[in-house]
């Protein structure tokens, strides 16, 4: 049997990787992931690549059910996901535990990351509400699409990163301070669906049902997710 093809976004793949491995432990059709920058994965079932199964935010994914591109019905809702902020290593950790301590630190940081998608737009959404937008534009750097912001933290190109918790877990040299302040954070629904290309459909929906089960509840834990 030819393995199932799935796509997602950089935020869950080491999840997706346990969950995936643990699946054909227990007998599940063999599967290969690629991950990568969740607009560039949004675009790439949009122009109909073939994939099986796709893994995104819920917002991208009922965008592209509404264009044909995903079977209807089929979705199932897997983490909540929350972001959270990262220094250089060794370098100090400002106070965010508050709206206005988080103000205060973005003011002081000589330069700001952050990644495409949903958490991205709701941070300068932030910051435009602060009215801090425009003077602090010229100190802020978008990641690339499939480049963690926690990368550019731990070489030095930027001092203060926003990004999912999960995608700042794994990275040595960075220091991870914690989620952002209640009245910030933004907590993203990552759901699974069977693209309209789906070849395996049964196969693909057993593994769908074990990703949405209590059983892979421990997995998206340990990656700094919760289940949805």
């Amino acid at each position: 049997m030819t393995p199932l093809r799935m796509i997602s976004s950089m935020a869950t793949r080491q999840v997706l990787a346990d969950l995936i491995a643990a699946h054909e432990q227990a007998g599940g059709a063999a599967t290969v992931l690629e991950a990568v920058g969740g607009v560039d994965a949004a675009r790439r079932v949009q122009e109909g690549e073939a994939f099986d199964i796709v893994v995104l935010a819920a917002t991208a994914l009922s965008q592209l059910e509404g264009a044909g591109k995903t079977v209807a019905g089929s979705t199932v809702a897997l983490v909540r996901s929350g972001v959270s902020v990262a220094v250089p290593a060794g370098a100090p950790a400002p106070d965010i535990g508050t709206e206005e301590a988080l103000k205060a630190a973005v003011l002081a940081a000589p330069t700001l990351g952050y990644s495409t998608g949903p958490s991205g737009s709701h941070l300068l959404k932030t910051f435009e509400r602060w009215g801090l937008l425009e003077s602090i534009r010229p100190r802020i750097v978008q990641a690339p699409p499939g480049v963690p912001v926690a990368r550019l933290v731990a070489q030095g190109e930027v001092a203060l990163g926003f990004q999912q918790l999960s995608e700042l877990l794994h990275m040595p040299g960075i220091r991870i301070v914690g989620p952002l302040p209640p009245g910030v954070q933004i907590m993203t629904t990552f759901a699974a669906t069977l693209a309209a290309t789906c070849t395996q459909p049964e196969a693909a929906r057993a593994l769908l049902a074990y990703m949405a089960s209590p059983a892979a509840d421990e997995a998206k834990r340990r990656q700094g997710m919760e289940p949805a």
